[in-house]
């Protein structure tokens, strides 16, 4: 079986990335097609001969400003040749899933989110952009015509997997496609080889890239207004109004910026809980937080209700407003939770279990679509 994977655009690492990479490790001969890369993002995580990026890697640092790009990237991805493969397993949380196929080649995507920008925050996405006015008042019918375009890209999909039962009912609302759920890989078992303190530090944590969506700026307000330690790993276009803003209300607050694997577990496990307060589609961080052993303060949407168990993993809010989060907050008790019993509620999560899921997954499909294509 000559299988191929396709993912949107590797200029960023979060958590569709680390699905890529397991995928990736899962099937080693498997070229990755892409509209742009980011040499600097891959060096060290995966061979670069791998990368079949699109025409678009012709324009000088498109890779920099991929975002100038969104006109031409539907042809983009419609130039990415498969006529060689088997199954074309697409990574997708934008427009990589309208790749073309062959008749004969099983297309597989795994769907991190119908594309966001087109579809449920579309609005906000058009507010949030720095450009100048005169654009942003007629990006909405641009985008109006993407949408139509990303909703018939969405019926090229032979099937459709969700990261969470969340996406499964966007996928279905959006693009009117059943789709089964297998929750993303998370490196759990890198956790288990560490010993959970007996004593955790003073601080809350966040880790999250530093974009208007996530909703740092809430955490800041709330953390300033209690004057509780919290420390931020990430970065992002937000990092620098977030740290002003940090600045002028008070001293409690750190910022890290990037870190390693490894130190980003070490700060899990000395946490008193992770604070998530924004809505994720699945939320790969709580989970590695609870693989720590770590309970999770989050907002109460989307991913984070599969995975979070109120009262025994962490604890919700239902207001995204820093004083709700406030208030969750001064009435954490570190004392209801176990975190031994955290860390198996984890496990359930882990690499292993999504790589057995998918392989046993992906060999069905592959027999009942040949068995298809045999009847036909």
């Amino acid at each position: 079986m000559r299988i191929a994977l396709a993912h949107d655009h590797l200029t960023q690492f979060g958590g569709a990335e680390q699905v890529l990479m397991v995928l990736a490790r899962m099937y080693p001969d498997s070229p990755i097609f892409t509209l742009l890369s980011d040499p600097r993002l891959l060096d060290g995580i995966i061979d670069a001969g791998r990368i079949r990026p699109s025409y678009l890697r012709s324009f000088p640092a498109a890779h920099s400003f991929f975002k100038w790009f969104l006109p031409l990237m539907p042809a983009a991805v419609e130039s990415l040749q498969f006529s060689e493969y088997d199954v074309v397993i697409s990574s997708a949380s934008a427009l990589i899933k309208g790749i073309i196929t062959h008749p004969k080649t099983l297309h597989l995507c795994y769907c991190h989110t119908p594309t966001r920008y087109l579809w449920s925050d579309m609005h906000r996405y058009v507010e949030e952009l720095r450009y100048p006015r005169p654009i942003k008042r007629l990006l909405p019918m641009f985008l109006s015509r993407l949408r139509m375009w990303d909703w018939h890209a969405a019926q090229r999909v032979d099937r459709f997997i969700a990261n969470s039962q969340f996406v499964a009912e966007r996928i279905k609302a959006y693009y009117h496609r059943d789709a089964v759920v297998i929750y993303p890989p998370v490196d759990v078992e890198s956790f288990q080889q560490l010993p959970i303190p007996t004593e955790r530090g003073r601080y809350f944590l966040l880790i999250s890239r530093l974009r208007p969506y996530k909703r740092i700026d809430l955490a800041i307000h709330a953390f300033a207004a209690m004057n509780i330690p919290l420390v931020i790993i990430g970065t992002g276009e937000e990092e620098i109004p977030l740290k002003i803003s940090a600045r002028a209300q008070g001293k409690n607050i750190t910022f890290l910026g990037a870190v390693s694997e490894s130190e980003k577990r070490r700060w899990l496990l000395g946490a008193r809980a992770l604070i998530h307060p924004q809505e994720e589609d699945f939320g790969i961080t709580p989970v590695e937080a609870m693989a720590a052993g770590t309970p999770v303060i989050a907002y109460s949407a989307g991913g984070v209700l599969e995975t979070v168990v109120p009262g025994f993993t962490g604890t919700l809010f239902d207001e995204q407003r820093w004083e709700a989060l406030a208030d969750t907050v001064i009435r954490f008790d570190d004392a209801q939770f176990d975190p031994q019993k955290i860390r198996a509620h984890a496990e359930q999560f882990s690499r292993t279990r999504f790589e057995q899921r998918f392989h046993d997954y992906l060999t069905g499909a592959w027999g009942e679509f040949q068995r298809g294509i045999r009847r036909a």
